[in-house]
Protein backbone atom coordinates (compact mmCIF):
# COMPACT_ATOMS: atom_id res chain seq x y z
CA UNK A 1 0.00 0.00 0.00
CA UNK A 2 1.77 3.35 -0.98
CA UNK A 3 2.19 6.04 2.03
CA UNK A 4 2.88 8.81 -0.53
CA UNK A 5 0.63 10.93 -2.89
CA UNK A 6 1.46 13.71 -5.61
CA UNK A 7 -1.24 15.59 -7.14
CA UNK A 8 -0.89 18.24 -9.75
CA UNK A 9 -3.38 19.05 -11.84
CA UNK A 10 -0.81 19.90 -14.30
CA UNK A 11 1.12 17.06 -13.83
CA UNK A 12 5.07 17.32 -13.70
CA UNK A 13 7.58 16.99 -15.91
CA UNK A 14 9.81 14.14 -15.33
CA UNK A 15 8.95 11.13 -13.98
CA UNK A 16 8.68 10.31 -9.45
CA UNK A 17 9.47 6.82 -8.13
CA UNK A 18 6.99 4.01 -7.83
CA UNK A 19 6.92 4.61 -3.80
CA UNK A 20 5.06 7.84 -5.18
CA UNK A 21 1.59 7.51 -6.43
CA UNK A 22 1.07 10.15 -9.06
CA UNK A 23 -2.12 11.63 -10.15
CA UNK A 24 -3.74 14.83 -11.91
CA UNK A 25 -7.07 14.20 -10.64
CA UNK A 26 -8.28 13.51 -6.93
CA UNK A 27 -11.68 11.93 -8.42
CA UNK A 28 -10.78 7.74 -8.71
CA UNK A 29 -7.60 7.40 -6.63
CA UNK A 30 -7.01 4.29 -4.51
CA UNK A 31 -8.38 5.55 -0.87
CA UNK A 32 -5.44 4.46 0.79
CA UNK A 33 -4.41 6.24 4.12
CA UNK A 34 -1.47 8.34 2.52
CA UNK A 35 0.78 9.26 5.00
CA UNK A 36 2.75 12.24 3.17
CA UNK A 37 1.19 14.51 0.06
CA UNK A 38 2.30 17.99 -1.71
CA UNK A 39 -0.80 19.19 -1.62
CA UNK A 40 -4.20 19.61 0.99
CA UNK A 41 -6.64 18.56 -1.95
CA UNK A 42 -5.65 15.04 -1.03
CA UNK A 43 -6.12 13.14 1.85
CA UNK A 44 -2.85 13.00 4.16
CA UNK A 45 -1.86 13.08 7.77
CA UNK A 46 0.98 15.46 6.64
CA UNK A 47 0.91 17.67 3.87
CA UNK A 48 4.55 18.28 2.60
CA UNK A 49 4.41 21.91 0.59
CA UNK A 50 8.36 21.77 0.80
CA UNK A 51 8.25 19.25 -1.71
CA UNK A 52 6.55 21.90 -4.68
CA UNK A 53 9.21 24.40 -2.94
CA UNK A 54 12.04 22.17 -4.36
CA UNK A 55 10.60 21.40 -7.74
CA UNK A 56 9.52 24.78 -8.69
CA UNK A 57 13.06 26.91 -6.93
CA UNK A 58 15.96 24.09 -6.96
CA UNK A 59 18.73 23.93 -9.28
CA UNK A 60 19.19 20.24 -9.00
CA UNK A 61 20.02 17.80 -11.64
CA UNK A 62 17.40 15.74 -13.41
CA UNK A 63 18.58 12.81 -11.68
CA UNK A 64 19.16 14.24 -7.85
CA UNK A 65 15.74 16.14 -8.44
CA UNK A 66 13.98 12.60 -8.68
CA UNK A 67 15.98 10.84 -5.55
CA UNK A 68 15.39 14.50 -3.32
CA UNK A 69 11.36 14.47 -4.03
CA UNK A 70 11.66 11.22 -2.59
CA UNK A 71 13.38 11.84 0.20
CA UNK A 72 11.76 14.95 1.10
CA UNK A 73 8.73 12.09 1.30
CA UNK A 74 10.87 10.37 3.57
CA UNK A 75 11.71 12.97 5.69
CA UNK A 76 8.58 13.97 6.54
CA UNK A 77 7.17 10.11 6.86
CA UNK A 78 10.18 9.98 9.40
CA UNK A 79 8.46 13.22 11.13
CA UNK A 80 5.46 11.22 11.39
CA UNK A 81 6.71 8.51 12.72
CA UNK A 82 8.91 10.08 15.14
CA UNK A 83 6.01 12.67 16.66
CA UNK A 84 4.73 11.70 19.99
CA UNK A 85 2.36 14.22 20.23
CA UNK A 86 -1.34 13.22 20.88
CA UNK A 87 -4.46 15.18 20.09
CA UNK A 88 -7.41 15.55 22.66
CA UNK A 89 -11.03 17.03 21.95
CA UNK A 90 -12.50 19.90 24.33
CA UNK A 91 -16.90 20.07 24.73
CA UNK A 92 -17.60 23.85 23.76
CA UNK A 93 -21.31 25.04 24.68
CA UNK A 94 -22.77 27.69 22.40
CA UNK A 95 -22.40 29.99 25.19
CA UNK A 96 -20.41 33.43 24.53
CA UNK A 97 -19.84 36.19 25.83
CA UNK A 98 -19.19 39.45 24.11
CA UNK A 99 -17.01 42.46 25.81
CA UNK A 100 -17.83 45.48 23.94
CA UNK A 101 -19.53 49.03 23.78
CA UNK A 102 -23.32 48.80 22.09
CA UNK A 103 -21.88 50.06 18.79
CA UNK A 104 -19.90 47.48 18.57
CA UNK A 105 -22.57 44.69 20.07
CA UNK A 106 -24.96 45.85 17.20
CA UNK A 107 -22.32 45.33 14.84
CA UNK A 108 -21.59 41.70 16.20
CA UNK A 109 -25.68 40.49 16.20
CA UNK A 110 -26.03 41.82 12.21
CA UNK A 111 -23.16 39.59 11.58
CA UNK A 112 -24.55 36.73 13.45
CA UNK A 113 -27.04 33.82 12.50
CA UNK A 114 -29.98 34.63 15.13
CA UNK A 115 -29.89 32.98 17.82
CA UNK A 116 -27.07 30.93 17.08
CA UNK A 117 -25.09 31.39 20.34
CA UNK A 118 -26.50 31.43 23.74
CA UNK A 119 -24.91 35.08 23.98
CA UNK A 120 -24.24 37.18 27.07
CA UNK A 121 -23.00 41.46 27.14
CA UNK A 122 -20.69 43.42 29.41
CA UNK A 123 -19.12 45.75 29.27
CA UNK A 124 -15.04 45.67 29.90
CA UNK A 125 -15.26 48.03 32.46
CA UNK A 126 -16.73 45.89 35.37
CA UNK A 127 -14.45 42.78 34.61
CA UNK A 128 -12.64 42.36 37.88
CA UNK A 129 -11.14 38.79 37.20
CA UNK A 130 -10.79 36.31 34.34
CA UNK A 131 -9.86 32.41 34.86
CA UNK A 132 -10.09 29.20 33.27
CA UNK A 133 -10.00 28.03 29.67
CA UNK A 134 -11.73 27.17 26.43
CA UNK A 135 -15.19 25.63 27.03
CA UNK A 136 -14.71 26.78 30.58
CA UNK A 137 -14.12 30.45 31.25
CA UNK A 138 -14.98 32.32 34.56
CA UNK A 139 -15.59 35.72 34.60
CA UNK A 140 -15.90 38.00 37.69
CA UNK A 141 -18.16 41.18 37.26
CA UNK A 142 -18.86 43.98 39.67
CA UNK A 143 -22.41 44.17 40.13
CA UNK A 144 -23.32 46.07 42.68
CA UNK A 145 -22.33 45.49 46.16
CA UNK A 146 -21.48 42.10 45.04
CA UNK A 147 -19.21 40.04 42.63
CA UNK A 148 -20.85 38.06 40.24
CA UNK A 149 -19.38 35.08 38.31
CA UNK A 150 -20.07 34.19 34.56
CA UNK A 151 -19.50 30.84 33.36
CA UNK A 152 -19.34 30.96 29.00
CA UNK A 153 -16.73 28.74 26.73
CA UNK A 154 -15.83 31.66 24.64
CA UNK A 155 -15.34 35.35 24.77
CA UNK A 156 -15.64 38.24 22.13
CA UNK A 157 -13.70 41.19 23.19
CA UNK A 158 -13.27 44.45 21.50
CA UNK A 159 -9.77 45.83 22.55
CA UNK A 160 -9.33 43.18 24.67
CA UNK A 161 -7.23 44.03 28.06
CA UNK A 162 -4.12 42.52 28.74
CA UNK A 163 -5.40 40.05 31.76
CA UNK A 164 -6.92 38.34 28.60
CA UNK A 165 -3.99 37.83 26.29
CA UNK A 166 -3.22 34.76 28.11
CA UNK A 167 -6.77 32.76 28.00
CA UNK A 168 -7.80 30.72 25.38
CA UNK A 169 -10.77 31.05 23.50
CA UNK A 170 -10.70 34.89 23.61
CA UNK A 171 -11.12 36.72 19.86
CA UNK A 172 -10.35 40.59 19.65
CA UNK A 173 -12.16 41.62 16.09
CA UNK A 174 -9.94 44.27 16.16
CA UNK A 175 -6.94 42.25 15.51
CA UNK A 176 -8.86 39.77 12.70
CA UNK A 177 -12.01 40.09 10.82
CA UNK A 178 -15.11 40.23 12.65
CA UNK A 179 -16.17 37.32 10.22
CA UNK A 180 -13.15 35.48 11.08
CA UNK A 181 -14.27 35.54 14.73
CA UNK A 182 -17.65 34.10 14.50
CA UNK A 183 -15.87 31.82 11.86
CA UNK A 184 -13.32 30.50 14.59
CA UNK A 185 -16.26 30.46 17.33
CA UNK A 186 -18.68 28.83 15.26
CA UNK A 187 -15.72 25.79 14.54
CA UNK A 188 -15.21 25.46 18.17
CA UNK A 189 -18.47 24.50 18.80
CA UNK A 190 -18.90 22.25 16.14
CA UNK A 191 -15.29 20.28 16.90
CA UNK A 192 -12.45 21.90 19.19
CA UNK A 193 -8.98 19.68 18.85
CA UNK A 194 -5.96 20.67 20.39
CA UNK A 195 -2.54 18.69 20.67
CA UNK A 196 -0.32 17.94 23.51
CA UNK A 197 2.99 19.04 22.41
CA UNK A 198 4.78 19.10 25.68
CA UNK A 199 6.97 15.95 27.00
CA UNK A 200 8.01 16.65 30.86
CA UNK A 201 10.25 14.96 32.72
CA UNK A 202 10.20 16.47 36.56
CA UNK A 203 13.52 14.39 37.40
CA UNK A 204 15.51 16.78 35.89
CA UNK A 205 13.01 19.71 35.93
CA UNK A 206 15.46 22.52 37.86
CA UNK A 207 12.38 24.07 39.47
CA UNK A 208 10.90 20.88 40.38
CA UNK A 209 11.06 20.61 44.03
CA UNK A 210 13.65 22.64 45.08
CA UNK A 211 14.36 24.45 48.12
CA UNK A 212 15.22 27.64 46.34
CA UNK A 213 13.93 28.86 42.54
CA UNK A 214 16.95 29.05 40.43
CA UNK A 215 14.90 28.32 37.28
CA UNK A 216 11.41 28.83 36.30
CA UNK A 217 12.10 30.11 32.60
CA UNK A 218 9.91 28.16 30.66
CA UNK A 219 7.04 29.80 32.51
CA UNK A 220 8.55 33.13 31.97
CA UNK A 221 8.32 32.89 28.45
CA UNK A 222 5.12 31.01 28.38
CA UNK A 223 2.61 33.50 26.21
CA UNK A 224 -0.23 32.17 27.32
CA UNK A 225 -1.75 29.93 31.00
CA UNK A 226 0.08 26.51 29.72
CA UNK A 227 3.10 26.49 32.00
CA UNK A 228 2.13 27.78 35.58
CA UNK A 229 4.61 27.27 38.42
CA UNK A 230 2.50 25.79 41.90
CA UNK A 231 5.59 28.35 44.55
CA UNK A 232 3.79 26.39 47.44
CA UNK A 233 5.34 22.77 46.29
CA UNK A 234 7.97 23.88 43.44
CA UNK A 235 5.63 22.13 40.71
CA UNK A 236 4.67 22.50 37.09
CA UNK A 237 1.14 22.84 35.78
CA UNK A 238 0.62 22.10 32.34
CA UNK A 239 -2.66 23.34 30.63
CA UNK A 240 -2.03 21.41 27.28
CA UNK A 241 -5.39 23.44 25.53
CA UNK A 242 -3.68 26.71 26.18
CA UNK A 243 -1.10 25.94 24.49
CA UNK A 244 0.00 27.63 21.43
CA UNK A 245 2.79 25.54 20.11
CA UNK A 246 5.06 28.87 19.90
CA UNK A 247 8.13 26.40 21.36
CA UNK A 248 9.64 29.15 23.34
CA UNK A 249 9.86 26.73 26.74
CA UNK A 250 11.55 24.46 25.01
CA UNK A 251 14.54 26.27 23.94
CA UNK A 252 15.20 27.97 27.58
CA UNK A 253 14.79 25.22 29.15
CA UNK A 254 18.31 24.40 30.46
CA UNK A 255 18.27 20.80 30.97
CA UNK A 256 15.94 19.46 28.39
CA UNK A 257 13.02 18.23 30.85
CA UNK A 258 10.76 19.91 27.90
CA UNK A 259 10.55 18.31 25.14
CA UNK A 260 8.55 19.45 21.96
CA UNK A 261 6.93 16.46 20.90
CA UNK A 262 6.14 16.60 17.27
CA UNK A 263 9.68 17.19 16.65
CA UNK A 264 11.74 16.02 19.37
CA UNK A 265 15.18 15.23 19.84
CA UNK A 266 15.27 11.85 18.53
CA UNK A 267 13.31 13.12 15.42
CA UNK A 268 15.67 15.95 14.64
CA UNK A 269 18.35 13.26 14.72
CA UNK A 270 16.54 10.88 12.32
CA UNK A 271 15.45 13.64 9.76
CA UNK A 272 18.94 15.05 10.24
CA UNK A 273 20.08 12.01 8.90
CA UNK A 274 18.53 12.56 5.70
CA UNK A 275 20.51 15.82 4.90
CA UNK A 276 24.10 14.62 4.57
CA UNK A 277 26.11 16.31 1.68
CA UNK A 278 22.55 18.93 1.35
CA UNK A 279 22.33 22.61 2.53
CA UNK A 280 19.66 22.23 5.26
CA UNK A 281 17.46 25.28 4.45
CA UNK A 282 15.34 25.14 7.36
CA UNK A 283 12.05 26.88 6.79
CA UNK A 284 9.20 27.83 9.81
CA UNK A 285 5.84 26.85 8.56
CA UNK A 286 4.50 30.45 9.21
CA UNK A 287 6.92 31.78 6.78
CA UNK A 288 4.33 30.55 3.58
CA UNK A 289 7.05 27.89 2.17
CA UNK A 290 4.45 27.37 -0.91
CA UNK A 291 4.08 30.72 -2.02
CA UNK A 292 7.79 31.43 -1.67
CA UNK A 293 9.48 32.13 -4.96
CA UNK A 294 13.35 32.01 -3.95
CA UNK A 295 16.28 30.17 -6.59
CA UNK A 296 17.98 27.45 -4.83
CA UNK A 297 21.21 26.13 -6.07
CA UNK A 298 22.42 22.72 -6.27
CA UNK A 299 22.14 20.77 -2.73
CA UNK A 300 19.93 23.33 -1.02
CA UNK A 301 17.37 21.22 1.03
CA UNK A 302 14.44 22.04 2.53
CA UNK A 303 13.72 21.47 6.01
CA UNK A 304 10.93 22.83 7.33
CA UNK A 305 9.56 22.99 11.34
CA UNK A 306 5.89 23.62 12.49
CA UNK A 307 8.20 26.09 14.54
CA UNK A 308 11.75 27.20 14.72
CA UNK A 309 11.33 28.44 18.74
CA UNK A 310 11.78 25.36 19.48
CA UNK A 311 15.40 24.72 18.45
CA UNK A 312 18.32 24.76 20.63
CA UNK A 313 22.10 24.28 20.60
CA UNK A 314 21.93 20.78 20.77
CA UNK A 315 19.10 20.20 18.16
CA UNK A 316 21.13 23.06 15.54
CA UNK A 317 24.32 21.52 16.35
CA UNK A 318 22.87 17.94 15.07
CA UNK A 319 21.51 19.60 12.22
CA UNK A 320 24.73 21.78 11.22
CA UNK A 321 27.19 18.39 12.29
CA UNK A 322 25.05 15.50 10.42
CA UNK A 323 24.59 17.76 6.75
CA UNK A 324 28.26 18.81 7.19
CA UNK A 325 27.89 22.08 6.07
CA UNK A 326 26.46 25.46 7.18
CA UNK A 327 22.86 25.99 7.54
CA UNK A 328 20.31 28.92 6.42
CA UNK A 329 17.81 29.43 8.54
CA UNK A 330 14.87 31.60 6.88
CA UNK A 331 12.55 33.32 9.57
CA UNK A 332 11.37 36.85 9.97
CA UNK A 333 12.05 36.75 13.75
CA UNK A 334 14.14 34.75 16.85
CA UNK A 335 13.55 34.44 20.33
CA UNK A 336 16.61 35.55 22.58
CA UNK A 337 17.26 31.84 23.32
CA UNK A 338 17.45 30.96 19.98
CA UNK A 339 19.45 34.18 19.12
CA UNK A 340 22.20 33.00 21.91
CA UNK A 341 21.96 29.43 20.72
CA UNK A 342 22.44 30.53 17.35
CA UNK A 343 25.80 32.72 18.48
CA UNK A 344 27.09 29.97 20.24
CA UNK A 345 27.30 27.69 17.69
CA UNK A 346 28.65 30.07 15.13
CA UNK A 347 31.11 31.48 18.23
CA UNK A 348 32.88 27.60 18.29
CA UNK A 349 32.33 26.93 14.50
CA UNK A 350 34.36 30.42 14.11
CA UNK A 351 37.07 28.84 16.19
CA UNK A 352 37.49 25.98 15.01
CA UNK A 353 37.23 26.27 11.03
CA UNK A 354 36.99 30.27 10.33
CA UNK A 355 33.11 30.92 9.45
CA UNK A 356 29.44 30.69 10.83
CA UNK A 357 27.74 27.36 10.88
CA UNK A 358 24.06 29.08 10.97
CA UNK A 359 23.28 31.60 7.97
CA UNK A 360 20.29 33.53 9.26
CA UNK A 361 18.07 35.18 6.54
CA UNK A 362 15.16 36.99 7.53
CA UNK A 363 13.39 38.16 4.73
CA UNK A 364 13.43 36.96 0.72
CA UNK A 365 16.68 39.54 -0.16
CA UNK A 366 18.35 38.06 2.82
CA UNK A 367 17.57 34.55 1.48
CA UNK A 368 19.07 34.84 -2.11
CA UNK A 369 22.07 36.18 -0.48
CA UNK A 370 22.65 33.48 2.26
CA UNK A 371 21.41 30.61 -0.29
CA UNK A 372 24.42 31.82 -2.61
CA UNK A 373 26.84 32.03 0.11
CA UNK A 374 25.79 28.72 1.57
CA UNK A 375 28.69 26.14 1.74
CA UNK A 376 30.02 22.97 3.04
CA UNK A 377 32.26 22.83 5.73
CA UNK A 378 35.67 20.92 5.23
CA UNK A 379 35.87 17.90 7.90
CA UNK A 380 32.71 18.43 9.97
CA UNK A 381 30.54 15.69 9.55
CA UNK A 382 29.64 13.81 12.89
CA UNK A 383 27.02 10.96 13.15
CA UNK A 384 26.72 9.29 16.03
CA UNK A 385 23.62 6.63 18.18
CA UNK A 386 22.55 9.71 20.12
CA UNK A 387 19.63 7.50 21.48
CA UNK A 388 19.07 7.70 25.01
CA UNK A 389 21.19 11.06 25.82
CA UNK A 390 19.29 14.02 27.11
CA UNK A 391 20.08 17.11 25.84
CA UNK A 392 22.96 18.20 27.35
CA UNK A 393 24.33 15.41 26.59
CA UNK A 394 23.72 15.40 23.12
CA UNK A 395 25.62 18.66 23.18
CA UNK A 396 28.86 17.91 25.08
CA UNK A 397 29.12 14.26 22.87
CA UNK A 398 29.28 16.69 19.77
CA UNK A 399 31.30 19.02 20.73
CA UNK A 400 33.34 16.84 22.62
CA UNK A 401 33.67 15.21 18.39
CA UNK A 402 34.34 18.84 16.61
CA UNK A 403 37.31 19.72 19.25
CA UNK A 404 39.00 16.66 19.53
CA UNK A 405 42.32 17.04 20.93
CA UNK A 406 43.26 20.74 20.18
CA UNK A 407 42.71 23.27 22.39
CA UNK A 408 40.63 26.10 20.62
CA UNK A 409 39.85 28.48 23.60
CA UNK A 410 36.51 30.01 25.31
CA UNK A 411 33.19 30.97 24.13
CA UNK A 412 30.64 32.75 26.03
CA UNK A 413 26.87 31.14 26.43
CA UNK A 414 25.03 34.64 26.73
CA UNK A 415 22.12 35.46 28.74
CA UNK A 416 19.60 33.04 28.01
CA UNK A 417 21.61 29.48 27.40
CA UNK A 418 23.76 29.00 30.23
CA UNK A 419 26.79 27.09 30.71
CA UNK A 420 29.53 27.04 33.68
CA UNK A 421 32.17 25.43 35.48
CA UNK A 422 31.84 24.51 39.64
CA UNK A 423 34.47 25.69 41.52
CA UNK A 424 34.94 24.44 44.97
CA UNK A 425 37.76 25.24 47.63
CA UNK A 426 38.88 21.96 48.29
CA UNK A 427 40.26 23.41 52.11
CA UNK A 428 36.67 23.64 53.41
CA UNK A 429 35.19 21.79 51.43
CA UNK A 430 34.22 18.26 53.82
CA UNK A 431 32.69 16.54 51.11
CA UNK A 432 29.32 16.06 52.24
CA UNK A 433 27.89 15.82 49.28
CA UNK A 434 25.42 18.15 49.29
CA UNK A 435 26.00 19.88 45.74
CA UNK A 436 26.10 15.74 44.50
CA UNK A 437 22.59 15.74 45.56
CA UNK A 438 21.61 19.41 44.33
CA UNK A 439 22.63 18.57 40.71
CA UNK A 440 20.18 16.57 38.85
CA UNK A 441 22.06 16.34 35.41
CA UNK A 442 25.00 14.86 36.89
CA UNK A 443 27.31 17.01 36.58
CA UNK A 444 28.66 17.02 40.14
CA UNK A 445 29.08 13.07 40.94
CA UNK A 446 31.16 10.84 43.71
CA UNK A 447 33.17 8.39 43.26
CA UNK A 448 33.53 6.24 46.40
CA UNK A 449 36.20 4.02 45.01
CA UNK A 450 38.77 7.39 45.72
CA UNK A 451 36.59 9.50 47.79
CA UNK A 452 36.43 12.25 45.45
CA UNK A 453 34.14 14.88 44.66
CA UNK A 454 34.19 15.60 40.42
CA UNK A 455 32.55 17.35 37.66
CA UNK A 456 32.00 17.16 34.03
CA UNK A 457 31.85 20.93 33.00
CA UNK A 458 30.86 20.49 29.64
CA UNK A 459 26.84 19.32 30.87
CA UNK A 460 26.43 21.68 33.96
CA UNK A 461 23.50 24.04 33.52
CA UNK A 462 24.73 26.55 35.64
CA UNK A 463 21.34 26.58 37.69
CA UNK A 464 22.89 27.47 40.67
CA UNK A 465 21.13 24.68 43.06
CA UNK A 466 24.47 23.22 44.17
CA UNK A 467 25.97 26.86 45.32
CA UNK A 468 22.61 27.48 47.57
CA UNK A 469 22.66 23.84 48.78
CA UNK A 470 26.58 24.39 50.04
CA UNK A 471 26.40 24.53 53.73
CA UNK A 472 30.35 25.69 54.12
CA UNK A 473 31.22 29.22 53.93
CA UNK A 474 33.92 30.28 50.70
CA UNK A 475 33.39 26.75 49.24
CA UNK A 476 31.57 26.29 45.88
CA UNK A 477 31.40 29.16 43.27
CA UNK A 478 30.08 28.90 39.82
CA UNK A 479 31.86 30.46 36.65
CA UNK A 480 29.02 31.03 34.36
CA UNK A 481 28.42 31.59 30.85
CA UNK A 482 31.85 30.02 29.66
CA UNK A 483 32.22 27.21 27.48
CA UNK A 484 36.23 25.53 26.76
CA UNK A 485 36.72 24.10 23.83
CA UNK A 486 39.43 22.15 24.96
CA UNK A 487 39.75 17.93 26.05
CA UNK A 488 39.77 18.44 29.60
CA UNK A 489 36.19 20.38 29.69
CA UNK A 490 34.34 16.93 28.49
CA UNK A 491 36.48 14.91 30.88
CA UNK A 492 35.42 14.62 34.67
CA UNK A 493 37.95 16.70 37.17
CA UNK A 494 38.42 16.14 40.83
CA UNK A 495 37.39 19.00 42.28
CA UNK A 496 37.80 17.62 46.24
CA UNK A 497 38.80 14.18 47.74
CA UNK A 498 39.96 13.23 50.97
CA UNK A 499 40.15 9.83 53.44
CA UNK A 500 38.00 8.48 55.24
CA UNK A 501 37.81 7.95 58.91
CA UNK A 502 37.90 5.03 61.25
CA UNK A 503 35.64 4.61 64.08
CA UNK A 504 38.11 4.96 67.18
CA UNK A 505 35.46 2.54 69.22
CA UNK A 506 35.18 -0.33 66.06
CA UNK A 507 37.57 0.62 63.08
CA UNK A 508 34.81 1.49 60.79
CA UNK A 509 35.39 3.88 58.18
CA UNK A 510 31.80 6.21 58.25
CA UNK A 511 32.60 9.70 57.35
CA UNK A 512 35.15 11.92 55.88
CA UNK A 513 38.30 13.16 58.23
CA UNK A 514 37.56 16.61 57.58
CA UNK A 515 33.69 16.15 57.96
CA UNK A 516 35.14 14.44 61.93
CA UNK A 517 37.22 17.00 62.10
CA UNK A 518 34.85 20.30 61.49
CA UNK A 519 32.49 18.81 63.62
CA UNK A 520 35.11 17.86 66.84
CA UNK A 521 36.57 21.27 66.42
CA UNK A 522 33.19 22.69 66.81
CA UNK A 523 31.86 20.76 69.62
CA UNK A 524 35.37 19.88 71.20
CA UNK A 525 35.11 22.85 73.55
CA UNK A 526 31.77 22.20 75.01
CA UNK A 527 32.29 18.82 75.75
CA UNK A 528 35.68 19.77 77.78
CA UNK A 529 34.33 18.44 80.99
CA UNK A 530 33.16 15.00 79.46
CA UNK A 531 35.92 13.10 78.08
CA UNK A 532 33.12 9.95 77.19
CA UNK A 533 31.24 12.59 75.04
CA UNK A 534 34.35 13.98 73.54
CA UNK A 535 35.86 10.57 72.48
CA UNK A 536 32.00 10.18 70.68
CA UNK A 537 32.82 12.72 68.14
CA UNK A 538 35.32 10.41 66.64
CA UNK A 539 33.21 7.36 66.77
CA UNK A 540 30.51 5.90 63.95
CA UNK A 541 26.83 6.28 64.77
CA UNK A 542 26.44 2.57 66.87
CA UNK A 543 29.52 3.25 68.72
CA UNK A 544 28.31 6.82 69.61
CA UNK A 545 25.30 5.53 71.59
CA UNK A 546 26.98 2.73 73.06
CA UNK A 547 29.42 4.92 74.75
CA UNK A 548 26.97 7.08 75.93
CA UNK A 549 24.14 4.37 77.12
CA UNK A 550 27.68 3.31 79.34
CA UNK A 551 28.58 6.52 80.46
CA UNK A 552 24.56 6.65 81.50
CA UNK A 553 24.77 3.24 83.64
CA UNK A 554 28.04 4.28 85.12
CA UNK A 555 26.60 7.62 86.33
CA UNK A 556 23.29 5.90 87.36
Amino acid sequence: MQEFIYYNKDGIDFPLPETIFVTQTLTDIPQNEYIVSNAKAANAELIADEIDFYIKNSQDSLADKIKNVEKLYEINATKFDNAKDMFFKEEISNSVLLVCENEQKSEVLKAMVPDEFNLFHITADIIKDLEGKIGNLTVTIEDGEEDVQLNVSQIIWYNKKDIACKFSGIFDPTEIELNDVLAQVRMNITNYEYRKVIAYDSSICQYHERREEVCGRCEAVCPTNAITKIDSSKHLEFSHVDCTNCGECFSVCPSGSLEYTPQGKESIYHTSDFYKDTHPLIIPSKMDIKNLNVSTKEKVLPFVLDTSLFLDESSLLTIVQMSGSQVVIYNSDFSDSVTNSIQIINDIYQAKFQKDAILIAKDEEELKLRLEEVSFVENSYVNYNQQGQRKREIFSSRLEKLVGENDFGTVKTGEFVHYGKVKVNEATCTLCLSCVGACNVSALTANAEDNTLRLNASICTACGYCEASCPEADCLTIERDVIELKPTWFKEEILAKDTLFACVECGKEFATTKAVEKIANMMGPIFASNPTKQRTLYCCEDCKAKLMIKQGLLDA
